[in-house]
């Protein structure tokens, strides 16, 4: 996956990054901004008064830096890709929440359309690191990039097993936070071997617990399947394939033996319907006909039509606020029910949506449910 030549200016480029680097902006807020004002620049020149019907005062990012984390990116040998490039991660684009803006170091000659995901447990044990090199070995031998986090344990045994063939590490923190520090310098030699690091992350972001799971849903995000070699019955890599099952990935699970706790995770996802695998030719012989294009499960992200934008008032009331909140439970719902109960066009309903978004309030789940955040 090459650079590619950029759809948009340098200048909207840096306010694509500003953008997704302002507080409370995520995925789907940003692209609801794109899709009401037609740029990130509009967008930005628009939040200062957007914020002060939220009654909020989040953080907007500063040209000087967006302008800061490119220099700092650049001496990383990485750089951005926005998600309308031609070298954005193909897969990436049929999930909800895809990230607007990822930064890329690496990965120029990958094949980035037949990748497997490999997740398993940190505290792997001999058996679990010996099946993970086995299957990371056979599918890079026959073309497949294996793609993980770089954890402990079974993922590190995966990038190592696939240094020679392909692999991506998906990183929870920035370029220069990569977690844990034992496999720093597994990062470096991914990059030394035509790999790639990659993260949706800003430079100097440490990771969090909650980052962990965000950095799992571009893993199975990037990939055609999810391997769990293994997992306890309360782990990541149990996240990660339910995160790929929402996102119609296929999931592969080792039968592992009962009694042994990293086995009793994947043990489960098999009860539940997960394909047994014991070989690299299980994998390859289910991901044959794999095509998240065209069997994404999510819908697209709420917006208005374009026969709605404008219809009606789309500056609601501070009142409508008051009867959205009321509305709004820690229960995902659709927006289209709460069109119907509010009354309000689809334009104002957006505008409070965006401000709500902007104040913290509110969570997206699959693009076209909305809950009130839990605090």
């Amino acid at each position: 996956m090459g650079k590619g030549a950029a759809l948009v200016s340098d200048q909207e480029r840096l306010a694509w990054l500003r953008l997704i680097r302002t507080d409370n902006v995520g995925p789907v807020t940003f692209r609801q901004l794109l899709g009401r004002f037609g740029s990130a620049e509009a967008a930005l020149d628009a939040l200062p008064g957007l914020l002060k019907r939220a009654g909020t005062q989040p953080r907007i990012s500063t040209r000087m830096q967006a302008e800061d984390e490119l220099a700092g990116l650049q001496r990383f040998g990485a750089h951005l890709v926005l998600s309308c490039d031609p070298d954005y991660p193909p897969h990436l684009g049929f999930i909800a929440g895809a990230p607007p803006v990822l930064t890329l170091a690496g990965g120029a000659n990958l094949d980035w359309r037949r990748t497997v995901g490999m997740v398993g447990a940190r505290n792997a044990s001999s058996a679990g690191v010996k099946m993970t090199r086995l299957l990371a070995t056979d599918l890079g031998a026959r073309g497949y990039t294996i793609v993980s986090g770089l954890a402990r344990g079974i993922d590190a045994a995966a990038h190592r097993a696939s240094l020679q063939t392909g692999t991506v590490a998906v990183l929870a923190g920035g370029f220069d936070q990569i977690y844990p520090d034992e496999n720093i310098p597994l990062a470096h030699d991914i990059l030394d071997h035509g790999g790639a690091l990659l993260t949706e992350m800003p430079l100097g972001w440490e990771p969090r617990a909650r980052d962990f799971p965000r950095r799992n849903r571009l893993v199975s995000g990037l990939s055609l399947g999810i391997v769990v070699v293994e997992a306890a019955k309360r782990s990541g890599s149990l996240i990660t394939a339910r995160l790929a099952l929402e996102q119609n990935r296929d999931v592969f699970a080792v039968p592992g033996s009962p009694l042994d706790p990293r086995a009793e995770g994947g043990n489960a996802l098999i009860q539940q319907g997960a394909k047994l695998i014991t070989n690299a030719e299980d994998i390859i012989e289910s991901l044959g006909s794999a095509d998240p294009s065209r069997q994404a499960l999510f819908d697209r992200q709420w917006e208005p039509g374009p026969d709605e934008v404008g219809a009606g008032s789309d500056v609601p009331d501070p009142s409508d606020a008051d009867r959205l909140r009321g509305l709004l439970s820690t229960a995902p719902m659709e927006v289209d029910e709460l069109l119907r109960q509010t009354g309000l066009s689809a334009a104002a309903m957006q505008m409070l949506l965006l401000e709500l978004d902007l104040a913290g309030e509110i969570e997206w789940s699959s693009g076209q449910l909305v809950a009130k955040r839990y605090r």
